[in-house]
């Protein structure tokens, strides 16, 4: 059985993308910058760098970090993964303890830079931001001008639907497959069984998204539904809804939520539960291999609101995008509700 969950197969949430248009044609038009959410210590054992990259990616960067400093890659800490084509700015630790900074304005590569540096008491652990900020810029763009600004005030209104991304999922969506291959008994190394463990995930979740999207209940109330609290992975409910979760809603404190498939049954009733289970008795294999796998069942936010959303025409066939965005969600699911990227 194969699958595909490329974006193009998604349902769109604001009718379609009105336009076409290209996106990283140089790696200047794709710019991430990291939000931690708190500053440095200013002393303590770990330099905390601020660090400015393109070309590269971050477990490059970890490494030639390691090896500047003289001390080993697992003494380096970072946050989140950045891409490589991309210029993304992001916080690296380096441990030090007893020892001086190195000049890190003499850090050897090219497209590198350490922007700044203090010191932290402890190391940078992954997962441990904010969100990020974007400004990316489509290029050669075609299409509806009129109908891509009614598109953009219908995301910063609404948002947009949280799937998650196409890298999440592989090379023409095939960690899929591969999971459904694992889970028949292909051994696999532990990265790649945690890759192939998300992307099974990844997939029931976007199939119960999309059914929403279908049917336009996607940011909207479903009897049963389990609510997820804006920026946090904590989730509540089910509970009647009423005029207090109401204004929460509009409000964007909390969001519809959907499955991470795992073990027991999903606490969604009624309704929301009903689609829910409809999604995971469609796949018997990759719901028996998360539970065989030992995953719990967790809770992801339906709904995406990017933050500072403002944009530009540079020209008229360059579009220019800013917004910030919660840790794990993704700008390529923005951009799919505005273009489809040649």
């Amino acid at each position: 059985m194969s699958t595909t969950p490329a974006s193009l197969l998604l349902p769109h949430a604001h009718g379609g993308s009105p336009l076409g248009a290209r996106l990283r044609a140089t790696p200047e038009d794709f710019e991430v910058e990291e939000i931690l959410g708190y500053a440095a210590d200013g002393t303590g054992e770990h330099a905390f760098l601020w660090v400015e990259k393109c070309g590269h990616d971050t477990q490059w960067v970890v490494r030639e970090l390691a090896r500047f400093a003289d001390i080993s890659p697992v003494g380096v800490g970072f946050a989140g993964l950045k891409d490589r084509h991309a210029v993304t700015r992001q916080t690296f630790t380096v441990h030090l303890p007893g020892r001086e900074d190195p000049d890190w304005s003499a850090f050897p590569h090219e497209g590198v830079r350490v922007l700044d540096s203090t010191r932290h008491r402890r190391k940078l652990k992954r997962g441990a931001l904010a969100g990020n900020r974007f400004l990316l810029t489509l290029r050669d763009v075609q299409g509806d001008r009129i109908a891509a600004e009614r598109v953009l005030e219908a995301i910063r209104t609404r948002g947009v639907p949280n799937y998650f991304g196409e890298q999440r999922f592989g090379r023409s969506g095939g960690n899929v497959d591969r999971a459904r291959a694992m889970f028949a008994g292909k051994r696999v190394d532990r990265r790649t069984r945690s890759l192939l463990l998300s992307a099974a995930r990844s997939q029931l979740f976007n199939d119960v998204l999309a059914g929403r999207v279908e049917d336009d209940c996607w940011d909207q109330s479903l009897a049963g539904e389990i609510w997820a609290l804006a920026g946090s992975r904590s989730w509540f409910g089910p509970e009647p809804f009423n005029e207090k979760l109401e204004q929460r809603l509009a409000a964007g404190d909390i969001h519809p939520s959907g499955p991470l498939w795992g073990r027991g049954d999903t606490p969604a009733m009624q309704d929301a539960g009903t689609r829910e289970r409809a999604v995971a008795d469609a796949e018997p294999e990759l719901v028996a291999g998360l539970v065989e796998a030992g995953m719990d069942q967790e809770r992801r936010a339906l709904r995406l609101l990017p933050q500072q959303l403002a944009w530009d025409w540079l020209d008229d066939t360059a579009l220019q995008l800013r917004f910030a965005l919660p840790a794990g969600s993704y700008a390529t699911v923005v951009v799919r509700e505005l273009a489809q990227i040649r």
